[in-house]
């Protein structure tokens, strides 16, 4: 999508087909699911007055931010990119790292994912490019893997942001806009997607955007999308690992994300061994998959050798309301109620909605 607007604002061929415009702002709603949205759509009118049979698009695999946004920002799949999930295995180190907030000093962005961003290829074309978020991530370690090369705008709440937004629009000059906004994904963890916290953060965020929509001039357009829906998954619906040790037999580190773990397994384990046994497990809740069979399935699209390493030897994707924990290590990420990161259709589907020049 924000190479589709990059490309409309060179006046070039698009993935989406969008007309010739001089600015163009991509909004990333996170964990506005597809379902969800129609749901509650009498609590967004903006944003559900631009729901048409086609308004709706499937996000890459893993269903999380981290996956997400960085596909977005380098129109690549995590195969190519590397941010293989909410965690990854580090293999230099052989350590797990968080890829939202755990770099320093001993994973550089800049080697970890080493693909230019579309903002830097904008910059490069004379394309003046902007960044619009909370002050909190101006500095962090994913900024530079996924924003670097746009200049970074701060704004406290969705209304900040949005009048940024309105002021980046007033200058003159050829520019594309990312704006960030992740008080939705916030109340879902917290409360789940269906409580009375999303759905105030729903309305927020859509009186903010029409207000942004209605600021746009003629020759400007806004998408509107997510990275990933909601599931919401109820504290017994848990399924503590730790809890029935032959499932860990074999296995050096737990990756990925509650919904969709990624196994490494020890040098020496029996990989045939370890996954019959998670699949004899879990089957009835999950679809259970080697490395090499995800690769094959494309659910990563084409892997590179720098990102095979990375993934994990066995994936557990949930597909039913669960989610998995290693109750040792998990803390206070056990009290999340909407979770995301597998392949169901509610975390996969999110709405492409279309704005000012991009809407006629």
């Amino acid at each position: 999508m924000l190479e589709s607007c990059l490309a409309a604002v060179q006046a070039g061929p698009a993935v989406i087909g969008l007309p010739a415009v001089d600015r163009a702002i991509v909004v990333l709603v996170d964990g506005l699911g597809a379902e969800a949205l129609s749901a509650r759509a009498g609590h967004a009118r903006a944003l559900s007055g631009a729901l048409t049979s086609k308004s709706a698009i499937v996000a890459g695999f893993p269903s999380t931010t981290a996956t997400a946004i960085t596909s977005l920002t380098t129109g690549l799949r995590a195969g190519a990119h590397g941010i293989v999930g909410y965690s990854a295995l580090d293999p230099a180190r052989d350590a797990v790292v968080n890829q939202l907030t755990g770099w320093g000093p001993h994973l550089d962005p800049l080697d970890w994912q080493r693909h230019p961003t579309l903002f830097e290829r904008a910059a490069a074309d004379g394309i003046a490019a902007v960044a619009i978020g909370p002050e909190r991530y101006r500095e962090s370690g994913f900024t530079q893997v996924a924003l670097r090369g746009a200049k970074y705008l701060a704004g406290a709440t969705i209304d900040d942001r949005v009048s940024r937004a309105i002021e980046w629009l007033s200058t003159s000059g050829p520019g594309i806009a990312y704006l960030y906004v992740p008080e939705l994904d916030v109340a879902a963890h917290a409360k789940g997607w269906t409580s009375g916290e999303w759905t105030a953060a729903l309305e927020v965020a859509d009186s903010a955007l029409r207000r942004l929509a209605d600021s746009l001039g003629p020759r400007e357009g806004m998408l509107v999308t997510a990275d990933h829906g909601i599931v919401d998954v109820p504290h017994h619906a848990h399924i503590l690992v730790d809890t029935a040790p032959e499932l860990l037999e074999g296995v050096r580190h737990l990756a990925g994300e509650p919904r969709c773990l990624q196994l490494h397994l020890e040098p020496e384990a029996n990989a045939s061994v370890v996954f019959d046994r998670w699949a004899e497990s879990e089957s009835g809740h999950s679809w259970v998959a080697t490395r090499q069979e995800v690769i094959d399935a494309g659910w990563y699209g084409p892997v590179d050798d720098t990102v095979r390493p990375r993934m994990g030897d066995i994936f557990i994707a949930a597909r039913k309301s669960v989610a998995y924990y290693d109750s040792r290590t998990a803390g206070s990420s056990r009290n999340m109620v909407g979770q995301h990161g597998s392949l169901s259709q509610t975390e996969l589907r999110v709405p492409l909605l279309r704005f000012g020049a991009f809407a006629a």
